[in-house]
């Protein structure tokens, strides 16, 4: 679930694309990386870990131009420990490219063989963004090819189109091509987000960006413009000219569910709904629940696991008559847990990251309440430190539903062994994490809430809670391969991960 950033301007972009990406740290904590363009000449920098780690000044100032792209990165495909993974990713031809994607393609297989060993193009990890890169790429050639070698705006966008026929999956993308400027498509599905926005010079002139949530434009000053449709493509020319153009045939809306729950900022605004609006709603059906499965004359104060839940708890609390309460205090230079790699890592972490305050807890009985719950590692300590710190009972609700299925768009939960909820009840879910309930918020509910937010969602990517995969092609068969993938640490496909020194690659190193 990484995040992307992109900008043509009528000046360096590169503070800009720092502060946009520190605005997206919650979407990819293991690599960051920014790739500019001046002239036709690209300068990239990129490097595992967050962004205040990777940039220095010597290499903001090497960052030159009016054009740029830059991404955080949250392994869901290829070598989570190799810097070479690190996005935006360069192909030299046609023009030369420069890419960062948001997503997860599900045939990466098929494509990895058909740009290999069919057209003969060379990948150079394991990653599916580089793939990606490559088919969109093959296609460009052979439309320029076709118009000998000049390109055209219809040439870009019949490139995406033939994208779009070919990849499965899901994917925003942001693409530089040199000398030209700056691409953005999103899926058919519109799985992933991506929002178009603007910034108007008092002399006419207007600065475009395409980023992964809305919160970015907030920070820099941009006006939001609006979603970028799925399927559809955007192209900004060196000079600030826009155009778009629908790229799929049979568009439809259903983005990811979890995002609203738990990935996107709350103060972002995706596919027309607010995200903290959606989460103060999913507070109501939660209580409604509630009230149907637990003695509510039981609790006596409801709490929120920091951050995300916070809006739902707050909500609930206020709609059971329930005194709400902060009893945990959150470390905030603690990353967050459920996007780190490694259960030890995970485990460890949650101890530093929370710590509760004991008055809060004893003697009373606690609803604590979460945004999901996934593995159950988190949950089981948090349980545990409530008890410790002198809770008589500790009940848990959760403001999504059980995640019961493999997401294979971006989240990293790819395997059923990993599920708590997967072939367990919510009262065996209750005795895994030693809470004394549990309570999760039904399917129907949280699509309705946000669905009622925006009527044009016309369904969703709900794929962890119901097993039902937008895109197709997911059948047990792969599910089980990729399960023993993960399980062995392999990626779906393993190529030599080697920095491409083709253009100045840095690799993150302090100064």
């Amino acid at each position: 679930m990484c995040g992307v950033f992109g900008l043509v301007a009528h000046e360096p972009v590169n503070q800009m694309l720092y502060d946009g990406l520190q605005m997206l740290q919650h979407r990819g904590q293991d690599a960051a990386g920014i790739a500019t363009l001046e002239g036709s000449t690209f300068h990239m920098h990129k490097g595992k870990g967050m962004v205040r780690e990777v940039f220095r000044t010597r290499n903001m100032r090497d960052l030159s131009g009016q054009a740029g792209i830059g991404h955080v990165r949250y392994p869901t495909a290829g070598n989570a420990g190799s810097s070479a993974e690190a996005q935006p990713f360069y192909v030299s031809s046609p023009f030369g490219i420069v890419l960062a994607h948001n997503g997860n393609l599900t045939n990466t297989d098929e494509l990895y063989q058909s740009v290999c060993d069919k057209h003969l193009r060379h990948v150079n990890t394991g990653s599916d963004s580089e793939v990606l890169l490559n088919v969109f790429a093959h296609e460009l050639r052979r439309e320029v090819g076709a118009a000998g070698n000049r390109l055209g705006i219809d040439h870009v966008f019949n490139a995406v189109a033939k994208l779009h026929k070919q990849v499965r999956g899901a994917y925003g993308v942001v693409a530089l091509i040199a000398g030209y400027g700056l691409l953005a498509f999103r899926d058919p599905f519109g799985i992933r987000p991506l929002v178009l926005g603007k910034y108007g010079h008092s002399d006419g002139r207007t600065d475009w960006g395409v980023a992964s949530e809305s919160v970015v434009f907030n920070s820099l000053a941009f006006e939001t413009v609006r979603d970028i449709a799925p399927g559809e493509a955007v192209f900004i020319t060196l000079d600030g000219k826009l155009y778009s153009r629908q790229c799929a045939e049979s568009p439809k809306l259903a983005p990811c569910l979890f995002e609203y729950v738990y990935f996107a900022r709350p103060d972002s605004v995706m596919d027309g709904v607010s995200i903290y609006e959606a989460r103060v709603k999913m507070g109501i059906t939660l209580a409604e629940k509630v009230k149907q499965e637990l003695d509510i004359d039981e609790i006596d104060v409801v709490m929120p696991i920091p951050d995300t839940s916070r809006p739902s708890a707050m909500e609930l609390a206020h709609h059971l008559g329930k005194p709400y309460r902060e009893g945990f205090i959150k470390n905030r230079y603690i990353g967050r847990t459920f996007i780190m790699p490694g259960q030890a890592t995970r485990k460890k972490s949650v101890r530093q990251k929370l710590n509760p305050m004991d008055s809060e807890f004893k003697g009373k009985n606690i609803l604590l309440v979460d945004d999901s719950i996934v593995r159950g590692t988190t949950s089981r300590e948090i349980v545990e430190m409530a008890k410790a710190a002198g809770a008589k009972k500790v009940f848990f609700a959760s403001a999504a539903p059980e995640v019961r299925y493999p997401n294979v768009y971006g989240i990293d939960m790819p395997t059923r062994e990993e599920l708590i909820a997967n072939g367990r009840t919510a009262a065996e879910v209750a005795a895994e994490i030693s809470a004394d309930g549990c309570v999760f918020q039904d399917l129907a509910a949280l699509e309705n809430v946000v669905r009622q937010m925006n009527p044009a969602i016309e369904s969703f990517d709900s794929s962890c809670f119901n097993g039902c995969y937008q895109t197709g092609g997911i059948d047990e068969a792969y599910l089980q391969r990729l399960s023993q993938s993960k399980s062995s640490g392999a990626a779906a496909f393993v190529r030599p991960s080697l920095i491409d020194h083709s253009i100045r690659v840095d690799d993150g190193a302090e100064d």
